[in-house]
C-alpha cells in the first residue's frame, strides 16, 4: 500500500467467505495442486456466537383451529449472518465524590474526603489504554502511518493531530513497554539455546543518515527448548559485531546463527552455524537455467521433502553445485524424519544417521577444483570456514539444522514496516 508491492486480486468466492485449502500432490513431472472448499463451520469455529430468539407475537399464540393457548416447542437454526462493530470513541468524565462531616463543621472545623481516583494513563492528557491501543496496533501490526490511522474510523477531530498519536506511542512504548522487554532480555539471556539474525531496513528521517540508507534490525528468539517462547528486536543504525555482543552479554549457551563473523567475536558461547546458508551458495553457483529443477525446502516447510538418492557424490548427472545442494537436502530430509523426537532421541537418532552423510560430504569437497573467483569456490570456502560450527547442531537435541527460525521473524518484521 505504501512502498512497492506486486497486485493481488481475489476470486468472487472468497469475498463470499468461502476460503479454499491447498492440497499438494506429487505426480511424474511437476507437483500439481488441488484445492477443496472448507465447509463454513471449520471457517467460522473460532467466532464466538451470540443467539437472537425470533419469538412469536402474543397475538398470534392462539390456536387458529381451536382458540387455546399455544405452549412453546422449542427453537429451529434457521441462518446465520456475520456482524462487526466498529471501533466507537465516548468521551468518559471521571467524577471524584466530596464527603463533608457535618459535626465537625458545627464545631467551626471542616473535614473535606475525596475518593480516589484512576492515574490517568499521561499526565494532562485525554489518552486511555484502550486508545493508546489501538494506535499502537494500526502503527505497528497494520503498518499503517500515523497519517493514514486517523482516516480509519476515528470521529473527527478526535485524533487529529499526526504529532499527538505519535507522542503517545513513543512515550508509552518506553514508560510501560520498555520494562517488559527488559525483563524478556533477561530470561532470554538465561536460556541455554538462542537464535540470532540481523536484516536490514530502511528509517526515514533518521539523524546524520539519508533515507536511502542501510540501518538493520537484530533479531533474537530463543531456541526449541520447550520454555514459553521469546522473541527480541533490537534495532541498531548498522551491522556492527559491537551490538551482538553488547546485547547477548551473559549468555553462556549455544547461538544458532549464520556465518557471519562477528557472532564469532562473543565470548563464552557455541557457535551453531545455518546449513541453509551454507546450502544457499551452492544453490547461488547453479546456473540459473537449472536452478528451477531445485527445491531449497526446510523440516518446517508446507511441502514435504521427497527422499533424496544415495550416492550424491558420485551422481554424473548433477553438477558440482548441484550435488552442494543434494548433500544439505539429505540432511534436512532427516531432520524432517525426526523433528518431533524428544530431544534425547533426536540427538540419538541423528548420530547414527548423519555424521556419515557429513563425512560423505567432506571427503567430495576435498576433491573439488572451483575456478578461482566462481560461486562455487566461494561455496566451497564458505563450507570449510564453518566446518566445525555446521555440525554443532549435533550436539544437542534442542538444537535446530538451520536458522530460518529468526531470519524468517526478521524478514516479516521489515516486509511489514
Amino acid at each position: 500500500m505504501f512502498g512497492t508491492s506486486s497486485e493481488k486480486t481475489r476470486r468472487p468466492d472468497q469475498e463470499e467467505g468461502i476460503q479454499e485449502e491447498e492440497t499438494v500432490t506429487v505426480v511424474k513431472e511437476h507437483t500439481r495442486t488441488r484445492r477443496k472448499k472448507s465447509v463454513r463451520a471449520d471457517l467460522y469455529e473460532a467466532l464466538p456466537i451470540k443467539e437472537i430468539s425470533c419469538d412469536v407475537p402474543p397475538e398470534e399464540r392462539i390456536c387458529p383451529d381451536c382458540g387455546s393457548p399455544m405452549e412453546h416447542l422449542g427453537y429451529k437454526f434457521v441462518r446465520e449472518e456475520l456482524r462487526i462493530t466498529p471501533a466507537k470513541v465516548v468521551r468518559v468524565h471521571y467524577m471524584q465524590e466530596t464527603l463533608m462531616c457535618p459535626v465537625c463543621r458545627q464545631e467551626d472545623e471542616t473535614m473535606i474526603v475525596e475518593a480516589k481516583t484512576p492515574t490517568p494513563l499521561l499526565a494532562h492528557s485525554p489518552a486511555s489504554p484502550d486508545m493508546v491501543a489501538m494506535v499502537m496496533y494500526q502503527k505497528s501490526f497494520l503498518h499503517l502511518p500515523f497519517t493514514v490511522s486517523q482516516k480509519t474510523g476515528w470521529k473527527k477531530g478526535c485524533l487529529s493531530q499526526e504529532k499527538l498519536r505519535a507522542h503517545w506511542y513513543n512515550y508509552c512504548s518506553l514508560e510501560y513497554l520498555s520494562p517488559v522487554y527488559e525483563v524478556m532480555h533477561q530470561e532470554l539471556l538465561a536460556r541455554e539455546i538462542l537464535h540470532a539474525d540481523e536484516v536490514p531496513c530502511q528509517v526515514l528521517h533518521e539523524e546524520g543518515k539519508t533515507a536511502t540508507s542501510k540501518s538493520y534490525m537484530w533479531i533474537y528468539l530463543s531456541g526449541t527448548d520447550g520454555k514459553p517462547p521469546i522473541i527480541l528486536y533490537d534495532y541498531r543504525p548498522g551491522r556492527s559485531g559491537d551490538y551482538p555482543i553488547e546485547f547477548l552479554h551473559g549468555f553462556t549457551g549455544m547461538l544458532q546463527c549464520d556465518g557471519y563473523s562477528a557472532y564469532g567475536r562473543i565470548e563464552d558461547v557455541v557457535l551453531v552455524c545455518c546449513l541453509a546458508h551454507c546450502r544457499r551458495k551452492f544453490f547461488e553457483a547453479v546456473p540459473k537455467a537449472r536452478q528451477k529443477k531445485l527445491k531449497l525446502l526446510d523440516i518446517n516447510s508446507e511441502q514435504e521433502l521427497a527422499e533424496p538418492p544415495q550416492g550424491t557424490a558420485e551422481d554424473s548427472s548433477l553438477l558440482p553445485a548441484e550435488k552442494g545442494v543434494a548433500f544439505c537436502n539429505r540432511l534436512f530430509y532427516m531432520e524432517r524424519l525426526y523433528k518431533e523426537l524428544p530431544q534425547e532421541e533426536r540427538k540419538q537418532k541423528r548420530q547414527e544417521t548423519e555424521p556419515a552423510i557429513w563425512n560423505e560430504f567432506w571427503t567430495w569437497l576435498e576433491t573439488l577444483e572451483p575456478a578461482g573467483g566462481s560461486k562455487l569456490e566461494k561455496a566451497v570456502n564458505y563450507a570449510f570456514n564453518h566446518k566445525e560450527t555446521l555440525m554443532n547442531y549435533l550436539l544437542d537435541g534442542r538444537c535446530e539444522i538451520s536458522n530460518n527460525a529468526s531470519g524468517t521473524s526478521g524478514k516479516n518484521l521489515c516486509d511489514g514496516a
